[in-house]
């Protein structure tokens, strides 16, 4: 019988089945391993970006720093353009006038690098219908004004 490689685990199952698959990947120490390994990956992401952004510093090609403070870090208004009132109330959100800018998150499938499995797949599409119903077809009503 086949063997199953977890390359989150680095390790080999007895059998390659899918009530071995489904238990192995349940379990806390998978489930742990998936997510350091994701968590890595963010950092090496991260620390990428940090040299990135520190070679092209260092070649002069970002000459003003974004994050001092300051009257020349703030980029000109353009005329004509009013900026809204902040909604009152409601917490700031990345983007609005006087937050700092948060990148969006990487996706791993855009990447090339692969997603961690989906345990049960019934679980996303919600609950059965009623006993009796057609799926795809409305009921009728029943009881409709006289």
């Amino acid at each position: 019988m086949p063997k199953y490689y977890c390359d989150y685990c680095d390790t080999y199952l007895t059998h390659d089945s899918p009530s071995v698959r489904k238990t192995h990947c349940t379990g806390r120490k998978h489930r742990d391993n998936v997510k350091f390994y994701y968590q890595k990956w963010m950092e090496e992401q991260a620390q990428h970006l940090i040299d990135a952004t520190t070679a092209a510093f260092k070649a002069g090609k970002i000459t003003n720093n974004p994050f001092a403070g300051g009257p020349s870090a703030a980029p000109p208004k353009p005329a004509g353009v009013s900026i809204p009132p902040p909604n009152m109330g409601a917490p700031p959100r990345p983007g609005m006038p006087g937050m700092p800018y948060m990148p969006p998150m990487m996706n791993p499938m855009m990447t090339g690098m692969r997603p961690p499995p989906i345990m049960n797949p019934m679980a996303m599409m919600g609950p059965p219908p009623p006993l009796g119903t057609i799926p795809g077809v409305r009921p009728s009503i029943m009881n409709g004004p006289n």
